[in-house]
């Protein structure tokens, strides 16, 4: 069997989002387990390359830039799935703009392609029941969590045996639904001695959020998972944050450190297994 994953961008693009770390890692898994495996970003999909691949499976993660022709092709013609990182099937991509996270249908958008797929992704239960409750499809799974590299597990658990500040962290961002702004603001109220934390390294970001006891994260719209509370969880920092996590739903949101790191590791295997079985 080989999978052709689609995506708008990918980590070789220089972007380092929740999505494209989790997607990196999906390839590499997949390649590790003996399947072929071909990256393509959405833009340069056509729908020559799609007809000279049919009979390959698909997993169509961000898709803003597939055509429609390409789309249209791959509902009649080929197998596929959709790896869902947001909200694609809304016009805003973000259901907090309607009340109860239900947009009305005029809002809907790319309902055939969820339709037809063999099964839609998501990554939490919370995730989940938003796109069912716009989409009243019943091909939904939750895969509740998300994909880190060995590497990257295993400085986690590094840092997670380090010695903790009694500080307070805020990651720094310019993404206005972060809402840095308004968690500075709660640190600010109840006087807790807080640090802004950012970098483009990811390793000296989780150091940076390892270091302190806590982590205020209070996001404006829905976050499918928010892999920066669940990094934080793993590495014995207490989060505070309100009921916009779809982490903070998943049953093993409870563990901590070690026992939560084991977790997400099993999700290494677990996660990439469930897409190929609703391929095959």
């Amino acid at each position: 069997m080989k999978i052709i994953l689609i995506a708008d961008f990918f980590v070789k693009d220089g972007l380092l989002g929740g999505g494209e770390l989790n997607n990196d890692e999906f390839v590499k898994i997949l390649i590790s387990q003996g399947t072929e495996v071909e990256k393509i970003n959405s833009s340069v999909v056509n729908t020559t390359f799609i007809n000279e691949n049919i009979k390959s499976k698909f997993v169509i993660a961000n898709f803003l830039r597939l055509q429609k022709d390409c789309i249209d092709l791959l509902i009649k013609e080929a197998d596929y799935v959709i790896y869902e990182h947001d909200h694609k099937y809304l016009v805003t991509r973000d259901p907090s703009y309607f009340e109860n996270f239900k947009a009305p249908k005029d809002k809907i958008i790319n309902y055939e392609f969820y339709k037809h797929a063999k099964a839609v992704f998501g990554q939490s239960k919370f995730h989940c029941d938003i796109i069912k409750k716009n989409l009243g499809l019943d091909n939904i799974y939750n895969l509740s969590g998300n994909l880190w590299s060995l590497d990257s597990l295993e400085k986690i658990k590094e840092f997670s045996k380090k010695e903790k500040k009694d500080v307070y962290s805020v990651m720094e961002s310019n993404i206005l639904h972060k809402n840095t702004s308004d968690a500075i603001r709660f640190c600010k109220y109840k006087q807790y001695p807080y640090e802004l934390i950012q970098s483009n390294v990811y390793y000296s970001f989780l150091e940076k959020l390892g270091q302190n006891k806590y982590l205020v994260f209070l996001p404006k719209t829905p976050e499918t998972l928010s892999r920066i509370v669940v990094e934080a969880r793993m590495m014995n920092v207490s989060v505070i944050t309100n009921n916009l996590v779809g982490a903070s739903f998943e049953p093993w949101f409870e563990l901590k450190g070690e026992e939560l790191i084991d977790i997400m590791l099993s999700k290494r295997d677990k996660i990439v297994n469930n897409v190929k079985k609703i391929l095959k």
